[in-house]
C-alpha cells in the first residue's frame, strides 16, 4: 500500500485567482454580479459592489465581510453617466487603486418582436445595457492606467447576441453591440497591458430568466432542451469564467466573447 503524501500540510496555501486586487462589479446586488462578487472575494480581491438598490448591496456585502471577504459598495445608476464615474471613483478613494472590473449590470426587456417593443423601453434597454457599458468601460479605464497602471475589464454579453434573438431582439443587440465594444476597447488598450473581454451567458438562473419565464411559461425548459448540457446554469458557473478572464491566469486573452452557455451556440 502506498502511504505517500501527495500534499504538504505546511506549504502556504495556493493564492487566490485575484489575490491583492481590488475589483468593482457592477449589478453586484442579485444573479451573476451577486456570484460574481462573493467569488472575487474569496479568490482574494477587495471589492466594490455598485448596482441601484442599497439593501441587496448591503446584504451582499455583510454576507462577503461575515465570510471573511473585504467589500463594500455604492449605489450606481448605470444610466447616469455621473453616478457610474463617481462609482469608479469611489474604488480608488477605498482601495487606493483599480485593477479589474466586471460589468455585469444590466436591464431585460419585455419578450417580443421588435415592432411590439414601445420606443420608451428600447431607450431604456439602450441606456444601460449599451451606454452603462461605455461609460463604465471609459471611466474603468481611466482608473486603471491612472493607479495599477494594468488590468482587465470583463463584460456581460450574451449568448443571445451571436445569433438571431427574435424575442428578445433589442436586449440582444446591446448585447451584440458589447462584443464590439469590447473588442474595440481590446485592440485600443492592449498595448498599454489592460485587457478587455466579455462572456456571452446561456441560460442562467437569475431574477431576469424567473421575469421571463413568468412572461412566457415554458421558456426555461425549451432552452434547456436546446443545451447540451440539458440544464440551466448557476450564476456562480458564470462568475467562475469571469474570474478567471480577469486573473492573470488569462494574462494573454484579450478581445474573446467567451460563450458559457452548456454548449448552446454548438448545438
Amino acid at each position: 500500500m502506498d502511504n505517500t503524501q501527495t500534499t504538504d500540510p505546511f506549504a502556504p496555501a495556493a493564492p487566490g485567482l485575484l489575490t491583492g486586487k481590488v475589483a468593482f462589479v457592477t449589478g453586484a446586488g442579485r444573479g451573476i454580479g451577486a456570484a460574481a462578487a462573493r467569488l472575487f472575494a474569496r479568490e482574494g480581491a477587495r471589492v466594490l459592489l455598485a448596482a441601484r438598490t442599497e439593501s441587496q448591496l448591503e446584504a451582499v456585502t455583510v454576507e462577503i465581510r461575515a465570510a471573511g471577504g473585504s467589500a463594500d459598495h455604492v449605489v450606481c445608476d448605470l444610466a447616469d453617466a455621473a453616478s457610474v464615474h463617481s462609482a469608479v471613483e469611489r474604488a480608488v478613494e477605498l482601495y487606493g487603486r483599480l485593477d479589474v472590473a466586471f460589468n455585469n449590470g444590466a436591464t431585460g426587456q419585455r419578450p417580443g418582436p421588435m415592432d411590439e417593443l414601445p420606443e420608451a423601453d428600447l431607450d431604456a434597454v439602450y441606456r444601460v445595457n449599451l451606454k452603462g457599458v461605455w461609460l463604465a468601460m471609459t471611466a474603468e479605464v481611466a482608473a486603471i492606467r491612472a493607479t495599477a497602471g494594468s488590468g482587465a475589464i470583463v463584460n456581460t454579453s450574451s449568448v443571445g447576441s451571436l445569433k438571431a434573438n427574435p424575442t428578445l431582439p433589442a436586449y440582444s443587440a446591446m448585447k451584440r453591440a458589447v462584443n464590439s465594444l469590447t473588442e474595440s476597447a481590446a485592440v485600443s488598450y492592449g498595448p498599454e497591458g489592460i485587457r478587455v473581454n466579455a462572456i456571452a451567458p446561456g441560460t442562467t438562473l437569475t431574477e431576469m430568466i424567473r421575469d421571463w419565464e413568468a412572461e412566457v411559461p415554458g421558456v426555461v425548459d425549451r432552452l434547456n432542451a436546446n443545451t447540451p448540457l440539458r440544464r440551466a446554469a448557476h450564476p456562480d458557473e458564470i462568475a467562475q469564467a469571469a474570474a478567471w478572464l480577469l486573473s492573470d491566469r488569462a494574462s494573454y486573452v484579450t478581445g474573446t466573447v467567451l460563450p458559457v452557455d452548456g454548449g448552446m451556440q454548438a448545438a
